[in-house]
C-alpha cells in the first residue's frame, strides 16, 4: 500500500535514486546477518555490500542500531489486515501475515540479532519499543476490535494478548531454531481465540 502511494506520488529528482540506496543498503544488512550474524555487521561491510558510500548510510541511518531497526522493518514491519467481523479470520490473517515475513530468508537471524542487540549496553531501549510497538499494532486493534464486537471479552488484557501472539512465532523461530507454519497458525488462533473469546 506504501509502496503504492509512493509510485503515485510526484517524485523530484533524485527521489528514485534515493530509494534505490536505501533498499540497496537494508538488502545488505539482511544477506550479511543472514551469512555470518550480526558480529559481522559494521558500516564499513555494509557499504561494501550495498555499494554505497558511509556518508550517504550516515545521512539516513545515524547509528547502526538505527540501521538494523530499519532493515528489521523492511521484512517485518506494520500490517493491515481487512475488518471482517470475524475475530479468528482477522486472527488467522494477522498470523499468517506474519508467518510469511519469518519465511523469508535471513529474517530468523535478523531477528534474532535485533533481540540481542536491545540487550546490548549502550543500546536505546525506547527505539526497540517503539518498533516492537508498531509490529504489534494491528494485533492490538484487532483485539479492540473484537471486544467493541462482543467477541473478545472486555475483561482481556489488550497489551498482554497481543504479546502473547507475537510471541508464540518469535519464541518458534529464535528458541526453538525453527519456521513457524500454518500447523502452528491454526494452534495459536485456537488457543488465543478460546483464551480471550466470549464463552457462549
Amino acid at each position: 500500500m506504501a509502496e503504492d502511494r509512493v509510485r503515485g506520488e510526484r517524485r523530484g529528482p533524485g527521489r528514485p535514486r534515493e530509494e534505490r540506496v536505501t533498499r540497496a543498503v537494508l538488502d545488505a544488512v539482511v544477506a550479511l546477518v543472514a551469512e555470518s550474524g550480526m558480529n559481522a555487521l559494521t558500516m564499513d561491510a555494509v557499504a561494501a555490500r550495498a555499494g554505497v558510500s558511509k556518508p550517504a548510510m550516515y545521512r539516513r541511518w545515524s547509528t547502526k542500531q538505527d540501521l538494523v531497526i530499519a532493515a528489521a522493518e523492511s521484512r517485518i514491519g506494520p500490517l493491515t489486515v481487512p475488518a471482517t467481523g470475524d475475530f479468528r479470520a482477522e486472527l488467522r490473517a494477522v498470523l499468517t501475515a506474519r508467518m510469511e515475513a519469518y519465511r523469508q530468508p535471513g529474517v530468523d537471524r535478523l531477528l534474532a540479532g535485533v533481540i540481542g542487540s536491545a540487550a546490548e549496553s549502550g543500546a536505546e531501549p525506547g527505539a526497540y519499543r517503539a518498533y516492537t510497538e508498531r509490529v504489534m499494532s494491528e494485533t492490538r486493534h484487532l483485539l479492540e476490535r473484537g471486544v467493541a464486537r462482543g467477541d473478545v471479552r472486555p475483561d482481556v488484557d489488550v497489551s498482554a494478548a497481543a504479546t502473547l501472539v507475537a510471541a508464540s512465532l518469535v519464541f518458534r523461530m529464535v528458541g526453538e531454531q525453527r519456521l513457524p507454519d500454518a500447523a502452528l497458525v491454526e494452534s495459536v488462533v485456537d488457543l488465543i481465540s478460546r483464551a480471550v473469546g466470549v464463552p457462549e
